[in-house]
Order: structure tokens, then sequence, then C-alpha cells
């Protein structure tokens, strides 16, 4: 049987477009990943985690939602752990950071409060927003000249969320500015920090960290990146905590994590090392200085961080120079419309602690020869 006429055409535009997707093993040079410090590819964390998963009874699966019978001593200690690791009153896990924002932004804006984002941020939040009750309106990008001209004219209870790093650009929100304007105004801020951990802010745990602030609301840590496994936490009040469990439903329905996960989440964060994290600055330093050298950074976003975007434009023309750098060696993608804007297609390029100054200068070497 076919698939429904509408849903066939969706197929057969995206085709058209060269935007269709598709699931695909790169080998390379990883340029790519999120895994940012390396820690998805530590034995070193696999062998701990291990060891911490053999003291429980039940060692494949949580059995359950963590209200039934999927809480577990690991998970307990887990949370207990990561409250203190990023200097929060609470911490509650959720399986991805997909699912964190989903949950905490259906749950916690109600009918008449609004909701004020930035345009750029992740489409886990935007869904989020869709199932909130609360009413909802975007500003321009990192514009906080416009964030404060939609905060005078709103009534009521007010929610600003943001990216501390965004997943596109690469580029930071100025945390500071934003705080003073939530403060202003009364707003409460929601930030998600999925790319900001082990690149920004002090000892590199967030923009957010250590940061005491009583606008600062919540915390969305995603694990999937820098921490290199699965899963993400809320980070909190006790109460915020206490209200995602009684009301968050996405966290109520869900299996929990499997003790695996929970003890890769501990693991991976008892291993967050300043060595890795002070060799991921200076290769994003060291990239940035070459591509002043070959003259390229016209074609590059402005971006001090991890993710450095190559603007390429068109689907075409990305896919070719993407293709031909795959050809190469180097595990690159390219990030298409429709989940960028038209015009802005573009090659993410992803650093990495263990990326070595030699394969950063020959891949700018081969993206300069291509674009001249």
């Amino acid at each position: 049987m076919s698939l429904p006429a509408h849903i066939a055409a969706k197929l057969f535009e995206r085709k058209q477009t060269n935007a269709f997707r598709t699931l695909n093993i790169h080998e390379g040079i990883d340029f790519y990943s999120n895994d940012y410090l390396g820690q998805a590819r530590s034995t070193i964390i696999f062998e701990e985690a291990h060891e911490l998963v053999s003291k429980l009874k039940i060692k494949n699966g949580a059995t359950g939602s963590r209200l039934i019978s999927g809480e577990n001593t690991l998970t307990r200690q887990a949370e207990d752990y990561l409250a203190s690791f990023y200097k929060s009153d609470s911490s509650l896990l959720f399986n991805s950071g997909y699912v964190a924002n989903l949950g905490l932004l259906s749950t916690i804006p109600q009918r008449n409060e609004t909701i004020i984002y930035d345009e750029l941020v992740h489409a886990s939040i935007r869904e989020g927003l869709r199932l909130s009750q609360a009413k909802s309106q975007k500003f321009k990008h990192n514009n906080y000249n416009d964030l404060e001209t939609k905060l005078k004219k709103i009534e009521g209870i007010i929610y600003v969320v943001v990216e501390s790093v965004y997943s596109m650009d690469g580029d930071q929100c100025d945390l500071e500015k934003i705080l003073y304007l939530c403060e202003k105004y009364k707003a409460y801020l929601i930030i998600d920090e999925a790319h900001g951990l082990g690149v920004v802010g002090k000892e590199k745990k967030g923009l957010s960290y250590n940061v005491d602030h009583p606008f600062l609301l919540a915390r969305v840590v995603t694990f999937g990146k820098a921490i290199g496994c699965h899963g993400a936490t809320v980070l909190g009040r006790t109460d915020l905590k206490d209200y995602l469990i009684n009301f968050c439903k996405p966290f109520i329905y869900t299996t929990g994590l499997s003790p695996h996960s929970v003890a890769t989440i501990m693991a991976s964060h008892q291993s967050f090392s300043p060595t890795e994290t002070n060799k991921l600055y200076e290769n994003i330093q060291y990239f940035k200085k070459v591509v002043e050298e070959y003259k390229l950074a016209h074609q590059f976003l402005a971006s001090t961080t991890a993710i450095q975007g190559l603007l390429v434009g068109s689907n075409d023309k990305t896919k070719k120079l993407s293709n031909s750098l795959q050809e190469l060696g180097f595990a690159v993608k390219p990030i298409l419309s429709p989940t960028v804007s038209v015009g802005t297609e573009r090659i993410r390029i992803c650093l990495h602690s263990f990326n070595t100054k030699e394969e950063i200068k020959e891949l700018i070497l081969r993206i300069s020869e291509y674009l001249n």
C-alpha cells in the first residue's frame, strides 16, 4: 500500500530540492561529530561505567518509568553528583536533550504566560513551545534591543529562552545582558547549554556555570556533545525538580535511562578534564589563525567555539563541497535548507581536542583549493 498522496508529495519535493536526508556512515578524520573532548571514544570511561553497572542487581534496563520501577541507587547517586558538579540545588535526568527541552517547556510555562525565544534556538525548544499552553514569540538572533522591545510590551509572567552556544552558527549569547534584562522586566531565564559544556564558561562547564541569579530558572545540559554519551539533565531549584517529577509528562511516562547509560554519564563527568578543554581551545585558536592565513575568514560565520560554519550557499553547492572533502578523507557533513535558511547552506565543521594541527591545516588547505 502506498503512502498518502500528500506525504509522498513532500518526499518528492525534498528530493527535487536536493534536501533529501539519508542515514550514512562516514569514515575519515572527524570534523563532524559533537564529541568535542573525545569522551565518546574513551576506553577508560567505558571500563569505569561497566564497573559501576556491575554493582547493580539490574544491569540492562531501567524496567519502567522512574515513578514506578525505574528508580535505582545509581540514578540517585548520578543526580546528586551532577548537582554538585554543576553547582546546582538539584539535577533531574532526562533520556535526551530533546526530551529535556520538550518536557521543560511544555510543562513550566502556563496558559496566559509568554515565552520569548531567540529565533535560532534548537528544534527541540521549538517543539516544546508548540506543546506549551503559553503564548510565544521570537526575537532577532542575539539582538537584545529587540528582546527588550518585546519585554516592554508584555504583561504577566515571561520566560526568556536562549542557548549558550548556537548549534548551527557556533556563536554565543551575551548572558550578562540577558540576565540584566530578565531582572529589569522580571522574566525567568531558561538556557540550553548543549554546545556550551566543555567549550565556554568558567572551568568550561557552560556559560551559566556558577552563575547565581534569582531569575535564572533552569539550565538544560545535554550529554550527547562534549560529555560523549547520552541523556541530559535539567538543573535548578529543588522545587523545580519536584514540579517536573509531578507534572512533566515526557518524564513521567518514559522508561528511565538504562543503568549503563547512567553509569556512562557518571564516568564521563568524573573524567571531565581541563587538559582536554585546553587542547580544544588551542585547536579553535589555531583553526582561526590558519583560516586567516588562507584568506578565508569571509567564508566563515563569526564563531570562537568548536562549531565553525563554512558558508557555501545552495544545497547543490554545499553537497558537492562536502562530497569532495569526504573523498579526501575528511568526515564533514553539509547543513542544508530547510535546516538552515535558504542561501545560508553550509559545511558545519566541528573541532575537537583530539584533532591534530596537521589535520586542521590540511582541511583548510583543501577547502581553499576547492573554493579558489
